[in-house]
């Protein structure tokens, strides 16, 4: 596994150096060499201390939260862009009072009474005590998460596991998206791993995986 810029792992999965990448973009352009699918939206979830007002709620208009000090949680690209495009969605553009690239950090400085956060629920898996997560609306941010793999790859069994696990993660295994998302995977393009993927599997393969991939930016 390899962690890299939003970007950057498409090029080595042309080039065939890489079996898979997931990239967040909110919209899929035909790439040259490169097959895209989207596989989920990962909503964004508002990070309260809990004793500020509005964590008493079930749900948080976002435009509520427009002079609220925020703790910016994402480096400049498509999760930010996401964020940003809802707030202006809203009506206003967020005060940031403490700059952070990561889910983990951002917490920290909520539960230390400086600000609220937009996170996305991936990274809000085990909230860290002294912090309080409400759902948003109006609207509701979310980055697109896709699968890039290399075109006319052959088919890895092992690749529909591989995928929907960050699915799991994101919600309920019975949702209708779901279930259309993991019936192209298995019979589309973005089924098609480099058999790499899997030890052997490959003319000339090590004995060991030689997956390397861009991970999901936090």
């Amino acid at each position: 596994m390899r962690l890299s810029e939003p970007d950057d792992p498409l090029a080595r999965i042309a080039e065939g150096r890489a079996g898979l990448g997931l990239v967040v973009r909110p919209d899929a352009p035909p790439l040259p060499g490169l097959d895209l699918v989207r596989l989920l939206d990962d909503p964004y979830r508002v990070v309260f201390h809990p004793d500020h007002p509005p964590a008493g709620r079930e749900a948080v208009d976002l435009a509520d939260l427009a002079k609220e000090p925020w703790i910016g949680s994402e480096p400049p690209g498509p999760c930010l862009h996401a964020v940003l495009q809802g707030c202006a969605a809203a009506g206003f553009t967020p005060e940031v009072a403490v700059e952070c690239q990561d889910c983990t950090p951002a917490q920290g400085f909520v539960a230390a009474g400086l600000g609220i956060a937009l996170l996305p629920r991936l990274g809000l898996a085990v909230p860290r005590p002294g912090v309080a997560v409400r759902p948003v609306r109006g609207p509701e941010p979310a980055r697109t998460v896709r699968p890039a793999l290399r075109s006319g790859a052959p088919p890895a069994p092992a690749l529909t596991g591989l995928l929907t696990t960050p699915r799991e993660a994101a919600g309920p295994l019975d949702d209708p998206f779901f279930r259309t998302s993991v019936r192209e995977l298995r019979r589309g393009a973005a089924h098609r791993a480099a058999r790499s993927l899997v030890p052997g599997t490959s003319p000339g393969a090590p004995p060991v995986a030689r997956a390397r991939a861009g991970t999901l930016p936090s």
